[in-house]
């Protein structure tokens, strides 16, 4: 029963159904937040552990102060007269007064080391630079707390028409605040404290209400940008996929991430640095979100999704199903012939599905010289015409002839295999044809043949991996995650479903329960049919990964085998042959 729940949680995950998450997921709210605005004074000296006269903090936490810490500290030397006149402090006031030895574990004892803690200063170099050196030199161990600067975040919050600088006394002023900062550590920091507590109330408009949203709050982001933050506020804490829409409804952009929320809003932040992708977040209106199950049916979503709606600010293959093949031509005579599709029952002698028309060209080009196949595109009767003249290629024994001989090729049958996948006769060649360019130095032709030989490889190997799914009415996986054990049901290649058991035990019914509630796929009419290429290889790269395990019918034992490996492992060393720049 408990593998139909989970299988329930996923569906409803699925249809965009809220599912509640952990605190921890949600991030943390700025009033749950703890601020520890800290000002040291010090003798005017470099970052050591003997320059530090006083040091003065507040510490805060929705608004409101709940402590303080504030003392003078004895720097070991003489405060220079300049120091005097700029604080007040004299050497007379510090020569009671504790050592850093002292004051500095007790100031770290007040900072804490919480995660939800924020170490805030006005210039935080400077104070900070100096409390890590003090803790350096006396061996002390310093949190490791996000840091605040005051001064950054007052330039991204406060225009330049409001205030002439951003110095702390200047800020105070035109903030109102009401403690005057005076060159003394606590009253400065308790000044910084308002200064702070003011500029989070500007940033909440504009979705700065998270720690997360802080630390990218001194980013040199647009302001219309920034705004827009509130558009992730309902998305899904969950693996999904996300869609920007654009002012007339359509769908700009489609991406996925194991946490939809968290990602969108880094399209607002200064996280994003695409100009392009900037472009896209300034003209979207919303954005829509589909929540997943699992990682890898948020990808899978993705690429359907690219494929249906042809986002323009994607540039991924946006028409997978136009990937071409390489194939005997029917007739008496044949010859290789580059297509955009191939019935399923023919896909063992097929060659594909290639990346792009000038792989597919280049390949061809490998295996016409290979085989010696018949090149002239005239469809050639059985019986010759008694005027038929052969080309220059039977002189040079590049073809047999049949448009005047008549006779079947004998290049047929090993072209065959080599369609089928069998190319290792094909390698071996254009390996000693790289050998004899590279000896001879002809690296422009040495690159071709490179290229044509790993268009022919790298076709070879994924033909092999589609052709392992693509045939397999269904078949059941499943692997471990951070959370349970993710599990999919694939069915001619293409992701029909996917759940999440709690544990081990929960796999088989689960698996069971996924398998029924999914929707039937109809066995495809054409090679790869079923699913986009891209989707087919994705599965197959979960499901051979190494922890990955098939599972059988419900009366065999769980994880029964691991997926067959590749039969096909031919290295491409091409590509430690020379490039074209050599030449």
């Amino acid at each position: 029963m408990a593998g139909r729940l989970i299988l329930e949680d996923s569906r409803r995950a699925h249809e965009g159904t809220p599912v509640q998450m952990s605190f921890s997921e949600l991030g943390t709210d700025l009033r749950e937040a703890t601020f520890v605005v800290v000002d040291l004074e010090t003798t005017g000296g470099a970052p050591g552990s003997e320059e530090i006269t006083e040091i003065g903090a507040v510490k805060s936490r929705g608004g409101e102060v709940i402590g303080e810490f504030a003392t003078l500290v004895n720097p070991n030397q003489p405060i220079p007269p300049f120091i005097t006149v700029l604080t007040g402090i004299t050497t007379a006031m510090v020569i009671d007064a504790p050592r850093i030895a002292k004051v500095l574990p007790a100031f770290l004892e007040f900072l804490g080391n919480s995660p939800d803690t924020v170490l805030v200063a006005h210039n935080a170099r400077f104070d900070v630079g100096h409390l890590k050196a003090a803790a350096a030199a006396l061996d002390l161990p310093f949190p490791k707390l996000m840091t605040l600067d005051t001064v950054q975040l007052a330039r991204r919050t406060i225009s330049k028409d409001e205030t002439p600088n951003y110095k702390l006394g200047t800020l105070a002023r035109v903030i109102g605040t009401q403690t005057q900062p005076n060159h003394r550590a606590l009253d400065d920091a308790k000044a910084t404290e308002e200064l702070l507590q003011f500029m989070l109330g500007r940033l909440g408009p504009l979705g700065v209400t998270h720690l997360e949203d802080l630390k990218t709050a001194t980013d040199n982001v647009p302001y219309r940008r920034r705004t827009k933050a509130h558009l992730a506020d309902d998305l899904p804490r969950t693996p999904g996929v996300y869609r920007f829409i654009g002012p007339s409804n359509e769908v700009m952009y489609v991406g996925t991430s194991v946490n939809v929320y968290k990602r969108v809003r880094q399209y607002f932040t200064a996280a994003e640095k695409r100009s392009r992708i900037g472009e896209m977040v300034d003209l979207a209106v919303r954005v829509e979100a589909t929540s997943t199950a699992t990682r890898l049916e948020a990808q899978v979503l993705e690429l359907r999704d690219i494929q249906q709606h042809s986002p323009p600010y994607n540039r991924r293959s946006k028409s997978p199903e136009k990937r071409p093949w390489i194939v005997l031509t029917n007739e008496p005579h044949p010859r290789l012939s580059i297509v955009r599709s191939v019935p399923t029952d023919n896909m063992a002698h097929a060659l594909g599905p290639f990346t792009s028309a000038k792989a597919a060209r280049r390949a061809k080009d490998l295996l016409e010289r290979v085989t010696r196949i018949r090149t002239c595109t005239t469809r050639l009767p059985t019986v010759p015409k008694p005027n038929a003249r052969a080309c220059s290629l039977l002189d040079m024994g590049m073809c047999s002839a049949p448009c005047v001989t008549g006779i079947p090729q004998d290049a047929v049958p090993e072209t065959r295999g080599l369609l089928s996948g069998t190319v290792d006769r094909a390698v071996e060649s254009a390996m000693d044809n790289l050998r004899t360019l590279s000896f001879r130095e002809e690296f422009e032709r040495a690159a071709d043949e490179r290229d044509r030989l790993s268009a022919l490889v790298r076709t070879a190997a994924r033909h092999e991996r589609l052709s392992l799914l693509s045939n397999i009415p269904e078949l059941r996986a499943s692997r471990p995650a951070d959370r349970g054990w993710e599990i999919i049901v694939v069915r001619w290649g293409r992701l029909a479903g996917s759940a999440v058991a709690n544990s081990v035990h929960e796999v088989l019914g689960t698996v069971e329960a996924l398998s029924s509630a999914t929707k039937a796929v109809e066995p495809p009419e054409t090679a790869c049919g079923a699913a986009p290429v891209e989707e087919t290889e994705l599965l197959y790269n979960w499901i051979t990964s190494p922890t990955a395990r098939l599972l059988n019918s419900p009366d065999q034992p769980f994880a029964v085998s691991r997926f067959s490996p590749l039969r096909f492992t031919i290295d491409v060393a091409v590509e430690r042959t020379p490039s074209r720049s050599r030449a």
